[in-house]
């Protein structure tokens, strides 16, 4: 089979994996609002049983595949991520327990926007006065979300923001220091350190008699197969990305991450009967086409440095 023809098979089987991944990945947030909602479990024990399930999914695979913690390239960076993940999903959780899917999704997906404002910064990636000015924009959509938010849920409102800020320094550290450790072994030490940080964190929040940090078990059994599911999903759905980014460009695969705002919508409406109101809509409009707008200029930048590249190959 011709290269080309290989490379546009493995780009569509890497996209129908994306969309499928997107579409699943809010179910795992639609499971934390229920735990918290019927079965009055806390976001910070949510969380917890998310990052154990995951390890204790994992752990078979990894040993038999990997076979020792030895041979992890890069054992406390990783356990760095797991933390920073555990930490991002702790303030995605606490946010779905007060405020509807939707609105979550559509303040966190001001990530893309510090990713780029982080990679300017710090690792001098160029980035031009158009992308500046999408980036406003898109952080002006999202005010146009958090506002009503606001005025009805008061600081809780702005918990996206700060999961969107911690898991842009889990990319951004992704970014930094390229790949060493094979996906398996990420998520693997992913669980080990969100597990690790989460239990410290519950002990301390139960002692401190923070609700949102409160012990308890499942109220049923339904609830112990949900966080299996919630464990589970969040295992082996992040290993699929991973390999949906191994068969397709990231220009290529990034606007798929908003199929997440239509499936969170979705799951919010049939679950819990919320529906964003004309106002968010126009918000989560504004960013999805500002964020839509930067994959697009850095697909353009992209082909433009491969162009110049190639020039410079074939003058040689």
């Amino acid at each position: 089979m011709p290269a080309t023809a290989t490379t546009t098979e493995n780009s569509v089987k890497g996209m129908a994996l994306m969309a499928g991944c997107m579409v699943v990945l809010p179910m795992m947030d639609a499971i934390a609002k229920y735990m918290a909602t019927f079965e009055t479990m806390s976001p910070g024990q949510v969380t917890f049983y998310r990052f154990f399930v995951q390890l204790v999914v994992l752990a078979p695979l990894f040993f038999w595949q990997v076979g020792s913690f030895a041979k992890v390239k890069r054992p406390w960076m990783n356990l760095l991520r797991g933390a920073l993940h555990a930490s991002a999903s702790l303030m995605f959780f606490a946010a779905v327990k007060y405020m509807p899917l939707a609105d979550v999704f559509a303040i966190y997906f001001v990530e893309p926007f510090m990713l780029t404002i982080l990679s300017a910064l710090f690792l001098g990636e160029k980035v031009g006065w158009r992308r500046w000015l999408a980036i406003l924009v898109g952080f002006g959509g999202a005010m146009i979300v958090i506002q009503p938010s606001f005025a009805i849920f008061g600081w809780t409102s702005l918990l996206p923001v700060a999961c969107a800020a911690l898991f842009t320094l889990y990319l951004f550290l992704n970014r930094a220091l390229g790949e060493g450790d094979s996906p398996l072994t990420m998520q693997m030490m992913s669980g080990i350190g969100g597990t690790a940080l989460m239990g410290t964190v519950l002990l301390a929040g139960n002692s401190a008699g923070v609700g949102d940090f409160s012990l308890s078990l499942p109220g049923s059994p339904l609830g112990l197969i949900l966080l299996l599911i919630l464990g589970s999903l969040s295992g082996y759905v992040h290993l699929l990305v991973v390999r949906a980014f191994r068969l397709a460009s990231v220009s290529l695969l990034a606007p798929f991450q908003y199929f997440e705002i239509i499936s969170a919508t979705v799951l919010g409406y049939l679950l819990f009967g919320d529906f964003p109101t004309l106002s968010k809509w126009s918000g989560i409009v504004v960013i999805v086409a500002s964020g839509l707008f930067i994959i697009w200029r850095e697909r353009i930048n992209a082909a433009r440095s491969a162009a110049a590249n190639h020039s410079s190959l074939t003058a040689g």
